[in-house]
């Protein structure tokens, strides 16, 4: 008998992705469902897949009792913190994602690519100049930018993305600056530094950790007392590994920084009362997307792909 599996992230438009799922199960979707509508629906699944960038849901305890059926989560996802792992650990309910799935995902370059947008999108001023010339203007006075040839990268995190990230500043002839205490650096043109130089000499400081209960809050009040009032803050990793109420405050006292992120914290169940979504309505200093680093055609069949493959190979070695 196939077990049933309940989709709760659009995957439909995924070239690939509905074979392989259809290929082993049952499947139901529900591209974007309510807490409720899961608890309602996930009674007699034998597995969820999920991807954190297109859900409103976080699978605790609520999903946890009511999925009593449930042999396995899955998500297309390298982070996890729309999951409650240690609950999902508790109940020996296994929880598979691409965080370490290094052979497939070290060709998903999306994120880093997006984080360099955003960072250019900023020291150029695009998106505030864009809704200037919307308006009916036509004046560049008010968005003089920066040549990067002439500035210092700072780069947090120097793994897969930040590596990546770092090679693409080095291109455009940046310095480029590096901390990472559990990384060697081994590109010449990057100099690995101790956090609090980095923080000190960079124009430009770019988040590239995974959330964890060690980085939670990592980017605070320590950090941005050595800042230059001039950075422009990029990060695409997760939300929660920045203060949110240190930044806001950093940025209130520093009219020339800048904040271009693909992230907010805990934006599973908080987006929609997001002090930094608020900032962003009335100040064009900040650059928010909806979590799209990952969210290129190429990269979602690599990663979604990747993750059905892993959800049916799990079934087929627990038959």
């Amino acid at each position: 008998m196939k077990p049933t599996i309940l989709v709760i992230t659009p995957v439909r438009h995924i070239q690939g992705v509905t074979a392989i799922l259809e290929s082993f199960a049952e499947v139901v979707y529900n591209d974007h469902p309510t807490l409720s509508e899961v608890v309602a629906s996930v009674p007699g699944k034998q597995a969820i897949f999920t991807n954190p960038n297109k859900s409103n849901v976080f699978i605790g305890q609520e999903v946890m009792d009511a999925g009593v059926d449930l042999k396995v989560i899955c998500t297309a996802s390298t982070g996890t913190n729309h999951i409650d792992k240690s609950l999902a650990a508790q109940r020996g309910l296994p929880v598979l994602s691409l965080t370490e799935e290094r052979s497939f995902i070290n060709r998903i370059s999306s994120t880093a690519e997006h984080a360099f947008a955003l960072m250019l999108a900023a020291l150029r001023h695009i998106p505030a100049s864009l809704e200037s010339v919307k308006a009916g203007e036509w004046d560049y006075t008010r968005f003089i930018g920066r040549q990067m040839d002439h500035l210092t990268v700072g780069v947090v995190g120097y793994g897969r993305l930040g590596g990546m990230f770092s090679r693409y500043c080095s291109a455009f002839g940046a310095r480029v600056l590096v901390y990472d205490p559990f990384k060697q650096v081994d590109d010449p043109r990057h100099e690995q530094l101790a956090l609090e130089d980095l923080l000190i000499q960079s124009d430009v400081i770019s988040l590239h950790v995974h959330a964890t209960d060690k980085t939670r809050n990592l980017m605070d009040k320590t950090w941005f007392a050595r800042m230059k009032p001039t950075v422009v803050l990029v990060n695409t990793a997760r939300g929660d590994v920045v203060h949110e109420p240190d930044l806001i405050a950093f940025l209130e006292r520093n009219p020339l920084a800048m904040l271009a992120t693909d992230v907010v914290a805990d934006e599973v169940r908080n987006k929609a009362t997001s002090p930094l979504i608020a900032l962003a309505r009335e100040n064009n200093r900040v650059i928010i997307t909806p979590h799209i680093g990952g969210m290129t055609r190429e990269g979602q069949e690599i990663a979604y792909g990747h993750a059905a493959g892993m959800l049916r190979q799990f079934f087929q070695s627990n038959a």
